[in-house]
């Protein structure tokens, strides 16, 4: 007599990507379902409108003060995406662009988001769009209100975030960020981070108007600026649920940083390095509405940079206007069968 056996099915080896994948995700997304609610879909799509300025200011007060602005016009960006799990995907455009010669530059960002862990990376270069601004300690007759387009400018930054939040379990980031949960009841979490940023600054000081470049105090000739940034921060961030499926979020975390910096003055004995401690700050808020099937909202964050050298003071921030709707789908087979929804 022969017994016979069926063997199961060999799990492919996609089958066991996505399964670890899915695991790793459940580790960091674990949460109180009295105050979150998980998404019940796999996938999401959603059209966004994206908005990115920045500004750079230098100034020095030897002999005496002077200060100029340099700020680029804002980048208008529309695009679609489609989200699975954690992870996004899609395209967007500048439609400014697509109407003029001006060069806005090139943003690359990539966002994970989890209950307990969010990595940000973002890099910035700037294009030949900059206008001087709030012009002080030159002899002009307007200078309150100078205002001049400037090509003279490039500008890279390079910016990594790692924070982690400590009431996970309660308080859900992702859903004031990246509507993958529902917050239920209002609740707050204390957030710490590592960041590390670079900076690389040039001018070319012949392209200014003759009256600044020939009145310019010698610390402010410079060249070309590269500076590091290393930083902690410890802040707090708190949703509030003012109503069924709607959220308010307000996070503020102050930054203790330790800059490395090269000045490089077209004088080449008036280079200086430095080294310091200094502060700075980041902030975001958003308004979002979700009921688990569509979404919509809006979420501002502002970052700012600053370091001293010498008698030499440059800062320069960035923020990023986020207005976005969309719908999720293809329902998550445990939630079909107990009919949670």
């Amino acid at each position: 007599m022969t017994v016979s056996f069926d063997e199961k099915p060999k799990e492919t080896t996609i089958k066991r990507v996505v399964r670890a994948v899915g695991r790793f995700i459940d580790f960091f997304n674990e949460y109180d379902s009295l105050y979150i609610t998980p998404n019940y879909y796999d996938l999401s799509l959603m059209a966004i409108y994206y908005n990115y300025s920045e500004n750079y200011s230098i100034r020095s007060s030897e002999p005496h003060k002077q200060h100029i602005e340099f700020v680029p016009d804002s980048r208008n960006r529309l695009g679609v995406y489609v989200s699975w799990f954690i992870f996004s995907v899609g395209f967007s455009f500048d439609f400014k662009d697509s109407f003029n010669n001006n060069k806005t530059g090139n943003q690359f960002n990539f966002n994970l988001y989890t209950s307990k862990l969010g990595l940000e990376v973002m890099r910035v270069s700037s294009g030949n769009n900059f206008r001087l601004h709030k012009i002080h300690g030159f002899p002009l007759e307007s200078a309150a209100s100078f205002s001049r387009d400037f090509s003279g400018l490039n500008v890279d930054t390079k910016y990594v975030n790692l924070y982690y939040i400590f009431n996970n379990r309660k308080f859900s980031f992702p859903a004031a960020y990246n509507q993958s949960t529902v917050q239920r009841i209002s609740a707050g979490s204390f957030i710490t981070g590592f960041s590390y940023s670079t900076h690389k600054f040039d001018l070319d000081c012949n392209e200014l108007p003759t009256v600044i470049r020939d009145n310019l105090n010698p610390d402010m000739r410079i060249d070309k600026i590269r500076f590091n940034d290393v930083s902690l921060n410890f802040g707090y961030s708190y949703n509030w649920v003012f109503a069924r499926n709607f959220l308010a979020n307000a996070t503020l975390s102050p930054v203790i940083a330790y800059k490395t910096s090269k000045v490089h003055n077209i004088d080449a004995e008036r280079n200086k390095w430095s080294n310091r401690l200094a502060l700075d700050y980041a902030f975001r808020v958003a308004v979002v509405y979700n009921n688990n099937k569509y979404f919509a909202g809006a979420s501002y964050q502002k970052h700012s940079f600053s370091f001293k050298n010498g008698d030499y003071n440059m800062n320069n921030g960035f923020g990023i206007l986020q207005v976005y709707a969309g719908f999720n789908f293809l329902e998550k087979k445990q939630y079909k069968k107990k009919g949670k929804h």
